[in-house]
């Protein structure tokens, strides 16, 4: 998976938007106005940063080794993902959907049902 497919499927996210509230390299990506993904797009090795359930992102980190706790982020609740490492594109791609599943799990429940159409 490459930046551009990377950043075209977030977009893919219900409610998804690519913001830059940083500078101008760095895309975060959001739904429901809160951070799900950062996108370092100035850099020679691409990743991608995601939330994580705690104990699911130790367990990450141990068995991927493109998976590191995330720099400048809370490391209890975020993860470095390296493109070029050992995770294939379809677990990236799951990850992807449980980062934006742990974001809209600490909303309250008005905007969960707003953006499931029901709390789940």
């Amino acid at each position: 998976m490459n930046i551009e497919e990377l950043f075209n499927y977030c977009l893919l996210v219900k409610g998804a938007e690519a913001t830059t509230p940083f500078d101008d390299v760095t895309i975060v990506m959001k739904v429901m106005e809160k951070m799900f993904a950062l996108i370092p797009t100035d850099v020679e090795r691409f990743s991608i940063t995601l939330k994580c359930d705690p104990e699911k992102a130790v367990k990450l980190r141990e068995a991927y080794s493109c998976v590191e706790n995330a720099y400048h982020m809370n490391k209890t609740h975020w993860n470095t993902i390296w493109l070029d490492g050992d995770m294939p594109e379809k677990e990236i791609k799951k990850w992807i959907h449980h980062s934006v599943e742990e974001v809209i799990r600490k909303l309250p429940k008005k905007q969960q049902e707003q953006y499931y159409g029901t709390v789940k």
